[in-house]
């Protein structure tokens, strides 16, 4: 699920926006809106359909609830004044987003903030700004890249993304260790049971942080392969698409149909 490092926005179908939906906008939130990718197989496993589409509106309810249950769970650990585990982000690094400032002036649209403090409502408003159109996607991703990775502690720093000053993982439908271990913590506490050791589950937090990373980067790959496979069937074909990433050695490019992405090198322009 491609949420990118905010954890869970949930997206906005229009009609109206759930409550906690609607405080979170006003508080800041920095919603990327990132279309994900679905691939689609027949029975020998072979790629069939790679769709440009956008999450359903039950879809966005429900991490509306899941985010909601998160932040609620979040506040009742802090409440107990107790070691526990935190799902925090931090601020963009100066440097980082001031060169999304200067990519998104580029691109037509006029960032006002201080590159010294970047604050989330400053990013939320740039987001505003493009929400619509066809630069949406190419900026909402730039912003990605220009975010610092969400990770667990039990050192609270609030939730930059989501404007929030207490944020945990305890819904996950797949059971992630850590949100096994805020369920495990939230019963001890509520039982009157002791403190844990912070030292041993702040070990937990980072190796939780680097087994995500690892998972992160292993699905990444597989969908790369997979458009690969999907795509080398369609050579010499001709598709819209959109300059995604520039470097000296070429020019990135993603395709408007499916969202693959690839590179046209140099030497080929």
């Amino acid at each position: 699920q491609h949420r990118g490092h905010c954890d869970g926005h949930a997206q906005h179908h229009g009609g109206r926006a759930h409550p906690a939906a609607a405080r979170r906008v006003k508080k800041g939130e920095v919603n990327l809106d990132l279309k994900e990718k679905h691939i689609y197989y027949d029975k020998e496993r072979d790629v069939i359909e790679i769709p440009d589409e956008k999450p359903s509106f039950s879809r966005g309810l429900i991490e509306q609830f899941m985010v909601t249950a998160n932040e609620t769970v979040a506040m009742f650990l802090n409440s107990r004044g107790a070691p526990c585990l935190y799902r925090v982000h931090e601020p963009p690094v100066p440097e980082k987003a001031e060169n999304l400032k200067a990519f998104a002036r580029l691109l037509g649209f006029s960032p006002k903030w201080n590159d010294e403090e970047v604050f989330p409502a400053d990013y939320a408003a740039l987001l505003n700004e493009a929400r619509g159109g066809a630069k949406e996607q190419v900026l909402a991703k730039v912003t990605l890249r220009s975010m610092q990775k969400a990770r667990y502690s039990t050192h609270n720093i609030g939730h930059y993304g989501l404007a929030f000053d207490y944020y945990t993982h305890f819904t996950s439908p797949i059971r992630r260790f850590p949100d096994m271990m805020v369920h495990r913590l939230v019963t001890r506490y509520m039982d009157g049971g002791r403190s844990v050791s912070e030292t041993k589950y702040e070990d937990l937090c980072d190796h939780s942080s680097n087994m995500e990373q690892i998972a992160a980067n292993a699905e990444r790959a597989s969908i790369k392969y997979k458009q690969v496979e999907f795509m080398s069937e369609r050579l010499g074909q001709t598709y819209d698409g959109v300059i995604s990433g520039v470097t000296e050695w070429g020019l990135y490019v993603e395709l408007n149909e499916n969202k693959c992405e690839g590179m046209i090198p140099i030497r080929d322009l």
